[in-house]
């Protein structure tokens, strides 16, 4: 295998990796709208054949977040990577604001609503922690400073 068949695709488009998804998840087969919408189905989400038809001839763009939710029920994989990359960014930077002012105080308490029985996913966790860390040798560092 050369190194341009274990290179993944770029996949930046719904469409995109919707499709990357069809062929690392049914390799070699061509999937039907109906046959998918009925794994969705059977695992507990609801999609239309039609909708995901759309989806791959990429003639839909920007679904809701429920339909995220189905593909990802539907391939087995976390709904956030059909996401646009700009969401995501924008959902880290509203949790790195939230750890700062956690940090800071101006949030004091907190809530676990939301996460199931497994907490806060692992890569979360760690990412969190990492930054936690960095925070404290920042601190250390400024404090090292001699005052002018």
């Amino acid at each position: 295998m050369d190194s341009d068949e274990q290179r993944t695709p770029e996949l930046k488009t719904l469409q995109q990796k919707v499709a990357y998804m069809v062929e690392k998840t049914f390799p070699g087969q061509k999937i039907s709208g109906r046959v998918f919408a009925e794994r969705v189905r059977e695992r507990g989400g609801s999609l239309s054949h039609s909708y995901f038809s759309n989806i791959l001839a990429g003639k839909v763009t920007h679904p809701s977040e429920d339909i995220l939710r189905a593909l990802g029920t539907g391939f087995g994989v976390d709904w956030r990577f059909f996401k646009e990359e700009s969401e995501v960014v924008d959902e880290v930077v509203a949790g790195l604001q939230f750890l700062a002012k956690r940090r800071t105080g101006e949030i004091s308490g907190l809530a676990g609503r939301g996460l199931d029985d497994n907490g806060l996913p692992p890569e979360l966790l760690k990412f969190a922690l990492s930054l936690l860390e960095d925070a404290k040798a920042r601190k250390g560092a400024d404090d090292a400073e001699p005052e002018p």
